[in-house]
C-alpha cells in the first residue's frame, strides 16, 4: 500500500518524537477544524526543527527522519513522492544555505534513493539539468 500525505507527519513523529509538541503546536496556530492541510508548508516546518536539531548537535534521530524520506520516495504515492523531494528534500537545501551550512553536512544521512533526487537538485540549481530528475546537458 502506498503513503499518502496524511500519513507524513505521523510517519516524522514515530521516527523523531521530539517533534510531536511543535507539530502540534504548528497545527494550532496554523489550522482551524476543516481546513485544508498545506502539505508543503508542513514539510518546510519540519526541515526548520531538524536545522535546529543539527544546529544543536542533537542529531541521534538523524538516520531514522532519513529512513522516513526514503520511504516517501520509494514507497509514496505519486503526490508524496514528489513532495519528498520538492518539499523536504529542495526545501531542507534551501534552508541549509540560509544557515550556511554546507549541503555535504546532511548528505551522511541520506539514503540512496533520497541522494539520487538529492543530487539532481543540485544539478538542477547549478545549471546541469533542464528539469529535476531530468537528463544532464552535454558540456
Amino acid at each position: 500500500m502506498k503513503i499518502n500525505q496524511e500519513q507524513i507527519i505521523d510517519l516524522l513523529i514515530q521516527a523523531c518524537p521530539s517533534y510531536r509538541s511543535r507539530a502540534q503546536q504548528y497545527f494550532k496556530e496554523n489550522y482551524e477544524p476543516g481546513d485544508e492541510r498545506l502539505y508543503y508548508l508542513e514539510a518546510s516546518d519540519f526541515n526548520h526543527f531538524i536545522i535546529d536539531l543539527y544546529i544543536d548537535k542533537r542529531t541521534e534521530d538523524f538516520n531514522r527522519i532519513f529512513d522516513v524520506i526514503e520511504e516517501l520516495h520509494i514507497n509514496g504515492d505519486d503526490y508524496v513522492k514528489e513532495l519528498a523531494t520538492i518539499g523536504f528534500l529542495e526545501s531542507l537545501q534551501h534552508h541549509l544555505d540560509h544557515e550556511n551550512i554546507d549541503y555535504k553536512s546532511f548528505e551522511t544521512y541520506l539514503k540512496q534513493e533520497s541522494l539520487k533526487w538529492w543530487k539532481h537538485l543540485i544539478d538542477f540549481w547549478n545549471g546541469n539539468t533542464e528539469y529535476v530528475g531530468g537528463p544532464l546537458k552535454e558540456k
